[in-house]
């Protein structure tokens, strides 16, 4: 099947890529190499994962055509304004051994960030072309609507929200949000870090259909409209399993299932307070 992409006026995306935290050096080197051989385009990766270089190294060997990859990075909270992000994102190019990336986040929002500040610092690298793309990640709604009005005020379009989503969590207020101003959602740990797929009902569905209840988790995401995702995978038989799940097409009874789970389920905790994360 053709890899499906996300396409607005800020950014085309393929909607299943590789995420490659917690992997390092020649592991994940590999699983980059592998992912691309079995004809992922899209790469996941992070300023704070350490392994930037392992990921070009990746890349280069893969003999794939960089622009035929989309490659995301991102840069740490500790850098809370533009000066500092530009600085740190200088490293991260050097790291990748690439001219650009495809798409640069804001990993995690932080108390200190002088938004306004970040956002010109963001528009700056996209307006030099290192970044196509340029959005945020882990930004609670109200924040993520404080940086769309304020990158507005700016002329910054943000293209891109990453965040936790699977089915075991309600995102639909920040789906929301990037519906309404024209921004893909990036899904990372999309089977909630393995959490998902021990699920009753979706183990249920996946023999239904003669399937893993690990792709029935993608599949699901996949399903709704806007959504990317990076599952970890360090094997190629993992890699191409969720590949797999672009052919599986849920019906309306197995969504209606799905949507019926309790949606509370948060995996990812960066040690912040609730209001913050959620606020």
């Amino acid at each position: 099947m053709a890899m499906p992409v996300i396409e607005t006026p800020n950014i085309r995306m393929p909607r299943l890529g590789l995420g490659t935290w917690p992997m390092k050096g020649t592991e994940c080197s590999a699983a980059v190499q592998s992912a691309l051989s079995l004809g992922y385009r899209h790469i996941d990766t992070a300023e704070m994962y350490g392994n930037e270089e392992a990921v070009g190294a990746g890349l280069a060997a893969s003999g794939v055509p960089r622009g035929e990859i989309f490659l995301t990075t991102k840069i740490w909270n500790d850098k809370t304004n533009g000066a500092a992000i530009r600085s740190a994102f200088d490293a991260s190019l050097k790291r990748l051994a690439t001219p650009y990336v495809d798409l640069l986040l804001i990993h995690w929002p932080s108390p200190e960030l002088d938004l306004p500040d970040a956002l010109a610092g963001l528009a700056a690298i996209r307006a030099e072309g290192r970044a196509k793309a340029i959005g945020v990640s882990n930004f609670p709604p109200k924040l993520l609507q404080r940086a769309i009005d304020q990158g507005g005020d700016q002329g910054v379009s943000l293209a891109c929200l990453q965040v936790e989503c699977h089915a075991l969590l309600d995102q639909s207020k920040l789906l929301g949000i990037c519906r309404a101003n024209g921004m893909a959602l990036t899904a990372y740990s999309p089977l909630g870090k393995g959490n998902a797929p021990n699920e009753p009902a979706l183990q249920d569905i996946a023999r239904k259909h003669g399937a893993s209840a690990a792709q029935v988790a993608l599949a699901w995401l996949l399903a709704q409209p806007g959504v990317a995702m990076v599952p970890k995978a360090a094997s190629p038989a993992r890699q191409a399993e969720n590949l797999a799940a672009l052919d599986l097409k849920l019906d309306a009874d197995d969504l209606a299932v799905i949507a019926a789970l309790p949606k509370d389920r948060r995996f990812v905790n960066p040690g912040m307070a609730p209001d913050w994360v959620n606020g």
